[in-house]
């Protein structure tokens, strides 16, 4: 029973049932597996970033310019797009965004800033480089880039949606089946001890941080498809639903500790209360609330669980 009590994906997983039997009662449509499944697409960009930030937070570090970082990606695909094609607007959306989170990396691991400093710094700088790049009223895509949220495979399960759990689980198996994931755990619980077991943390941390910027790139590739248009606040204020779903999902804040699977649990249980607010015509405001309150109980539990 204490191993049971133990795993990180249990709060997410109970969690995730009460939501689902909250969203019931909520409103009769929640139980319309086309729509849940359908409006999977809104929340794909999010998913995405959260497989990045759950690699971050198990380094021990955090990266509060994931949304930034798509926007930016977001407006300057959008700025290429006129005359690219779709693949080379994609890899120039993956190498961008790896980019950005190469410029935190760089910062993080090797300037030995707080990342929580660098990155909060990033947000305001992405985002004013992106309002920059296409002003308030942002950039129409053609024809040919816009659509990826009416692909399925099979209908009706989006493309989007199979993209993110393809990602999730690849980032998964390296995360918890190579050394490339043991050496990170060994950073983020003690990177004085890891760097004196020949771990590069340096390296490690940098990485991580690429590999945050190169999933918030193809986020943004996916909603300047999904939306039409590359606008400056695109994800503005993901990153509360992000970071909620990474702690919420096991990962520790102080680093060493964190479950993929109970991260992507977490990002559906986000899912669910929020699909199921909206379906009851609840405020937008009073959404976030429960994003926040969410978080606070991760933190709640994070903090409960280190001092066990």
């Amino acid at each position: 029973m204490r191993r049971v009590l133990s795993w990180p994906e249990l709060v997410p997983s109970v969690l995730l049932v009460f939501a689902f039997v909250a969203g019931i009662f909520l409103s009769p449509y929640f139980l319309d597996y086309r729509y849940l499944l359908q409006n999977t697409t809104l929340y794909a960009e999010t998913g995405l970033m959260v497989v990045g930030m759950t690699l971050v937070i198990v380094a021990g570090e955090i990266d509060l310019s994931v949304a930034s970082a798509l926007a930016l990606v977001a407006c300057l695909c959008g700025k290429l797009s006129a005359g690219a094609s779709v693949p080379v607007v994609v890899i120039a959306g993956l190498v961008m965004g790896a980019l950005l989170g190469a410029f935190n990396g760089v910062l993080v691991a090797y300037a030995k800033l707080p990342s929580f400093l660098v990155t909060l710094g990033t947000l305001a700088f992405f985002r004013g480089i992106a309002q920059a790049l296409v002003g308030s009223e942002g950039v129409h895509l053609p024809s040919r880039l816009v659509g990826v949220d009416t692909l399925y495979l099979p209908y009706p399960v989006p493309m989007t949606l199979v993209l993110v759990v393809v990602v999730a689980l690849a980032f998964g198996a390296v995360l918890h089946r190579t050394i490339y994931g043991r050496w990170l755990y060994a950073t983020g619980s003690n990177e004085s001890a890891a760097k004196f077991s020949a771990i590069p943390t340096e390296r490690m941390k940098f990485s991580v941080f690429v590999i945050s910027g190169l999933l918030a790139g193809l986020g943004g590739v996916l909603m300047d498809s999904r939306l039409g248009v590359a606008r400056y606040d695109h994800a503005k204020g993901f990153e509360l639903d992000v970071i909620t779903a990474t702690v919420l999902g096991g990962a520790s804040i102080y680093g060493g500790k964190g479950s993929m699977l109970g991260a992507i649990l977490a990002f559906f249980l986000i899912y669910f209360v929020k699909t199921g607010l909206m379906l009851a015509n609840v405020l937008p405001e009073y959404q976030l609330a429960a994003v926040g309150t969410l978080l606070i109980v991760a933190v709640g539990a994070n903090i409960l669980t280190r001092r066990g």
